[in-house]
């Protein structure tokens, strides 16, 4: 009877929060729609706050603060929105716009055509994906194997056995993409610059020497924290220290 009774409060909790996230979401709709855009983030962020998370709602968010030439927030939260959503159009579309008014024009490591294609490859599935896959082709490798032994006809024997090893082969390779993605995913920890500029130092304190500056809206990768300062690298390969209250995460959910 109290398990039924905590079920019950549980579900009860559960559609008053769907239903006032749709209440906050249509009166964000609404404000944004009227030109109130601080308004409208205010709702977006309490829709937040109540623990609902969606590509949809980021992309919202960040067309808000994009309006109000919030360049930060707006980048920040289309690629939150990408992470839910990966490569969809009109997300990549907004943030092209977005980052098209960061000060920062930072150019890309150079890259082989033998790495592109690789990274565009593998870059096709996550990695729970590629695992999936490597799990269905193990569950085909024992289905063929099993034909091989079932199976009267040497023409069909024949094509099962070749068909059963050309699935261990395609799972073995499959499971070394899942992994080799799981380590990128690992190495990865995005993140974007809030202040309108900082200076990013050779060591985790203000007296070190300054290396370059970074401004708002910028992309980086952290590679490690230290009590109040992150070790970030950008694309084109330097690294150094900012006080971590000047970036954002983006894989905080």
């Amino acid at each position: 009877m109290i398990k039924n009774s905590v079920v019950i409060v549980i579900f009860l909790f559960a559609s008053g929060l769907f239903a006032q996230n749709e209440v906050l979401f249509s009166r964000a709709t609404d404000s944004y729609n009227a030109g109130e855009y601080g308004k409208a983030i205010e709702y977006y962020q309490r829709i937040i706050d109540n623990g609902k998370h969606s590509a949809e709602l980021y992309f919202n968010m960040a067309n808000a603060h994009y309006k109000r030439d919030e360049i930060g927030p707006s980048i920040y939260y289309y690629e939150k929105a990408l992470l839910l959503k990966p490569n969809d159009p009109e997300i990549l579309n907004n943030l092209g716009y977005a980052q098209n008014m960061r000060l920062d024009a930072i150019d890309k490591m150079p890259e082989s055509a033998m790495t592109r294609f690789y990274n565009a490859f593998i870059g096709k599935f996550s990695f729970d994906q590629w695992a999936y896959l490597a799990v269905a082709m193990l569950v085909l490798f024992v289905l063929a194997y099993l034909a091989y032994y079932l199976l009267n006809s040497a023409l069909q024997k024949r094509f099962s056995f070749i068909l059963s090893m050309l699935a261990l082969l395609l799972s073995a390779v499959t499971l070394s993409f899942a992994y080799l993605q799981y380590d990128a995913f690992k190495n990865n920890n995005p993140a974007i610059i809030f202040e309108r500029e900082v200076a990013v130092t050779s060591e985790p304190n203000e007296r070190s020497e300054r290396i370059f500056t970074l401004h708002e809206g910028t992309k980086v990768n952290v590679l490690e924290e230290l009590n109040d300062w992150m070790k970030i690298k950008i694309v084109d390969g330097q690294t150094g220290w900012i006080p971590s209250d000047n970036l954002k995460l983006l894989r905080i959910f």
